[in-house]
């Protein structure tokens, strides 16, 4: 084999392995846990905004949705890759249902506008949810349907079929504890939490 097509594939064969290894952190639920997957926007924001509700177990940020294996956030920010900044959630269905997960996630966005979320732009910025079945599939229809009634506009948040999910660089996970005062600098002049106030009045979808 030439040495450059060896190098070649040597890099490949390392970019795979590392991959590989960024996926085998995502957590996994355990027996009697569940999965649920949603894009808001910023994922620093819909992590915070998840790890506050009881019954939630964990939550990583991630990307999915895409075309591109083990994507990066330079790659995903581009918008050139079709994934989503996304958050796996893992929860106890006994402590909180898939139906109230759906409630608090449309409260904590704006679903009335097509790819962006408050100040960020762009397709890896919609709002969307990953359903795992068709369970999944059925509650997040009906609970879009009642969002169109009750907002009266158009919603333009997506429901697509979960693929693989990849978790977002280390520094990206938990970002609003490790980086307070930054996470609250940036969530202020995103305009996100006015712009909810505006659309959803003080109901934070949490009863």
């Amino acid at each position: 084999m030439p040495r450059l097509l060896l190098g070649l594939t040597l890099l490949l064969a390392n970019l795979a392995f590392a991959g590989a290894a960024e996926m085998a952190k995502l957590p996994q639920p355990a027996p009697g846990q569940a999965v649920a997957t949603f894009a808001g926007g910023c994922f620093w924001c819909v992590e915070s905004d998840f790890d506050k509700v009881p019954g939630v177990i964990s939550t990583t940020s991630g990307y999915t949705g895409g075309h591109l294996a083990n994507p990066d956030y330079e790659q995903v920010s581009s918008g050139g890759t079709g994934h989503a900044e996304s958050v796996q959630v893992i929860y106890d269905p006994s402590k909180v249902s898939y139906a109230q997960l759906l409630t608090y996630f449309w409260h904590h966005i704006d679903p009335t506008v097509k790819d962006r979320q408050f100040c960020d732009y762009g397709h890896q910025y919609r709002t969307a949810i990953f359903v795992h079945n068709d369970e999944e599939k059925k509650l997040a229809e009906e609970s879009k349907k009642k969002v169109a009634e009750e907002l009266k506009k158009p919603i333009y948040t997506e429901i697509d079929k979960a693929g693989p999910f990849y978790p977002a660089e280390e520094y990206h996970q938990d970002f609003y504890k490790k980086n307070k005062v930054k996470y609250e600098f940036y969530r202020w002049n995103c305009g996100r939490d006015q712009r909810i106030k505006q659309i959803w009045g003080d109901h934070k979808g949490d009863s």
